[in-house]
Parts: structure tokens; C-alpha cells; sequence
């Protein structure tokens, strides 16, 4: 049977359309089974725990659960493979740290392009570094560790928890801007590095400011700055590097990515409990007990802060000549 040219071209419009109302339907009653939020380091860290609060006030807004799963190796690209390469349909969730726009440097063959091929949700939380030195190391400011770094080229080690950890790219921006020359002594992870630089075996150290606090106030390191934008209210006499040197920052970070082509609207309801839990009082406290601060906005905020830190610390890792350990 011949259909009338009128009525096939109507069927074909509304056949045309039913993928499209159907997935937006889809959308909207988005999440209907359990979700996966995969984690690239080892439970018990810092991405572990902001991962599990956030997962458990977003299953206790979307009604479904939300299911943390460590994927470690290979600096957390092992996991951000697999958080990547998962099907776009919101129901495989990325912790994005900013590990991830640094490896795009120090990592010449990834198998995937984090930016190209991730949809950014939502930042989440902050945490500040900050530089220590052992109490023998005779300076008490920036300028007089620089002056003293000069005057003894080479000599003074410093630590990190790995080459092109976020530590050892913030002791590699400062030997630029400074222009000083020291020894960098890479750790399997910054807790193995803290006895050799409470020890004196290493110098000097960026770390993050919750793992170094209790020892900053036991004496047993001495803080000469941090390496946010603002002084931090634990350590309200520490000044900011950048009161020496200017438009120097540093801090890790995390957010949720999704893989690309994640329907927006899953993006945007994603985004919007998320903000919710980042505005929460109780949250907020949460975070503040792990030494980080909340670190809210849009998908597009964070998505241009993500190209903006890959390309500062893309430079950085150039110009150090970072390679994987």
C-alpha cells in the first residue's frame, strides 16, 4: 500500500522524533539503577573520602546508589582509562584530579585525551600545599630560603610523593619563578617522604597542608608559605607565596567528569546536587576537617579551569623535563 506523500513525510518527522523525546524523557528520570564513581588512588586518601561523601549525598538525592570503586596503577591512569572509555550514559561517574592535567604533560602516550574526552560536571573541593623546611635549615622567610638556595646551588634536596605528583610540579614551579636550583628527591607517596624531611635527610618539601599541620605545630618543621591565592585561617601568620613571588599558585584539586557525549541533562542535575552538597552546612564542615574548601561552580567553570591548569602545569613539566617514574 502506497502512502499519501503528506502522511509519509508526517510519520517520518514523528519517527524522527522519538529518539530524541525518549532520551530526553530518559534524562529526566535519570538515575533508575545503581551509579559507579570510580576513584584512581586507594581508599582511605583524600579523593577516597570526598569521593564516599559525595556519593552518599547524591544517592540520598537521586534515590539510587551511588557505588565508590577504587581503580588504582600507573597514576591514577589506569582508572581515568576506564572512567573514560565507559559508556556516555551518566552511569559512570570520574573523580577528576588535578593529577589528571598534569600526567596530559608528563605522560607522552595516553591512551585517551582527558579534556577531549571527558564532560566536565561539577569542581567540588580545593586543598592547599604548603612549603615546609626542617628547623636546621637556617631561614625563617621565602626570600631568605631563595637567598640561601643560591648561595648553595644544588645542595638542599627536596621532597615529594613522586615525579609529577601535584608536590613535586609546585617545587618545580617555584625553582622557575625563584630561579633556584635544587635537588628533587621523588617518594612513593608523601607520608614516606615526612620522616626523611622531619629527619633533615631532605630539606625542604611542598606538601599538602593537612599531612604537614600537626608537625608545623609541633615544632618539628617550620612553614615559610602556602601556595593559595589566600592565606589559610589554620595558619593565619603563614603568608601566601605569592606575596613573593606574584601569580604564583598551586593546590590540588577534585571534581566529577563524565566521559563525553553524557546527555547535558544528566550533566546539569549532576551539577545541581552537587553545588547543593557543597553549599550544605555540614558539608562544608566535612571538608574544612580535611583541610580543603568547598570549590563550587557550573560545568563550564570547571571545565575552563581544567584546560587552564593542564596548560599552566604543561609548561611547568616542560620546563623541568618531568618524566613518569
Amino acid at each position: 500500500m502506497k502512502l499519501p506523500r503528506r502522511k509519509f513525510l508526517h510519520l517520518a518527522a514523528s519517527a524522527a522524533a522519538l529518539p530524541m523525546s525518549s532520551r530526553f524523557a530518559w534524562a529526566q528520570a535519570y538515575p533508575t539503577r545503581p551509579v559507579r564513581l570510580i576513584v584512581t588512588s586507594a581508599a582511605g586518601g583524600s579523593p577516597d573520602i570526598i569521593a564516599r561523601l559525595i556519593g552518599q549525598w547524591l544517592s540520598e538525592r537521586l534515590g539510587q546508589p551511588i557505588i565508590v570503586e577504587n581503580r588504582t596503577g600507573a597514576a591514577g591512569n589506569i582508572g581515568t582509562e576506564f572512567g573514560v572509555r565507559a559508556p556516555p550514559d551518566g552511569y559512570t561517574l570520574l573523580m577528576a584530579l588535578s593529577l589528571n592535567a598534569i600526567n596530559a604533560a608528563v605522560y607522552e602516550k595516553l591512551p585517551f585525551n582527558f579534556i577531549r574526552d571527558t564532560a566536565p560536571v561539577a569542581s567540588i573541593a580545593s586543598i592547599p600545599l604548603i612549603m615546609v623546611v626542617n628547623p636546621s635549615v637556617p631561614v625563617k622567610t621565602v626570600p631568605e630560603f631563595v637567598a640561601y638556595a643560591k648561595a648553595n646551588p644544588g645542595k638542599i634536596n627536596i621532597g615529594s610523593g613522586g615525579n609529577g605528583s601535584p608536590a613535586h610540579v609546585a617545587g618545580e614551579l617555584y625553582k622557575m619563578m625563584a630561579g633556584v636550583d635544587m635537588v628533587h628527591v621523588p617518594y612513593r607517596g608523601e607520608g614516606l617522604a615526612l620522616p626523611d624531611l622531619i629527619s633533615g635527610q631532605l630539606q625542604a618539601m611542598f606538601g599538602v597542608m593537612p599531612a604537614s599541620l600537626g608537625y608545623i605545630n609541633a615544632g618539628k618543621l617550620r612553614a615559610l608559605a602556602v601556595t593559595t591565592a589566600k592565606r589559610q585561617a589554620l595558619l593565619p601568620d603563614v603568608p601566601t607565596m605569592g606575596e613573593y613571588l606574584p601569580g604564583y599558585e598551586a593546590r590540588g584539586w577534585y571534581g566529577i567528569v563524565v566521559p563525553k557525549a553524557t546527555p547535558t541533562k544528566v550533566i546539569d542535575k549532576l551539577n545541581q546536587e552537587i553545588n547543593a552538597a557543597l553549599a550544605d552546612s555540614t558539608m562544608k564542615a566535612r571538608f574544612t576537617d580535611l583541610g580543603c574548601a568547598v570549590f563550587a561552580g557550573s560545568p563550564a567553570d570547571f571545565g575552563k579551569f581544567i584546560a587552564d591548569e593542564t596548560e599552566k602545569w604543561g609548561k611547568v613539566v616542560k620546563f623541568a623535563g618531568i618524566k613518569p617514574q
